[in-house]
């Protein structure tokens, strides 16, 4: 009785843990916008930001804020390195994603990224996520 119990509780706050969506069924579409302050950048944060607007802008939002209505915020407590480490969005880049915590849909694979260019943007996303206390 007792591991009904116990496993009953852990499926309860494994579903609190996912973000609250709209009801709609779209997600939480443009309002999952988040404030993102800007840290001064480095050298290789700065670089990571260009190839970020280049390729992944559109979809996350302007430093990674999302807002788009087409993806998700980066700079959220979801994508703290201890849930999402580096390796996930290097995954996520080169063969995409399927959607597990937003009803965005699956995120494609990037084309055209070189490996240090995906370097590149988790330094700055992880730069973005340090500033705005997700460690």
């Amino acid at each position: 009785m007792f591991v009904l119990f116990a496993a009953s509780v852990a499926l309860v706050l494994w579903v609190m843990s996912f973000p609250v969506l709209d009801g709609s069924g779209h997600g939480p579409g443009p309002q999952a916008a988040v404030q993102v302050k800007i840290p001064e950048l480095d050298h290789a944060e700065r670089a990571g930001a260009l190839v970020f607007n280049d390729h992944c802008a559109l979809c996350h939002g302007q430093d990674g804020a999302g807002g788009t209505g087409q993806g998700p915020p980066l700079v959220h407590q979801i994508y703290k390195p201890s849930h999402h480490a580096d390796g996930a969005f290097w995954l996520a880049v080169r063969n995409g994603v399927r959607a597990h915590h937003w009803t965005y849909g699956d995120m494609a694979p990037v084309p055209g990224l070189a490996d240090a260019e995906i370097v590149q943007i988790i330094t700055y996303v992880r730069a973005l996520q340090r500033a705005n206390g997700i460690q």
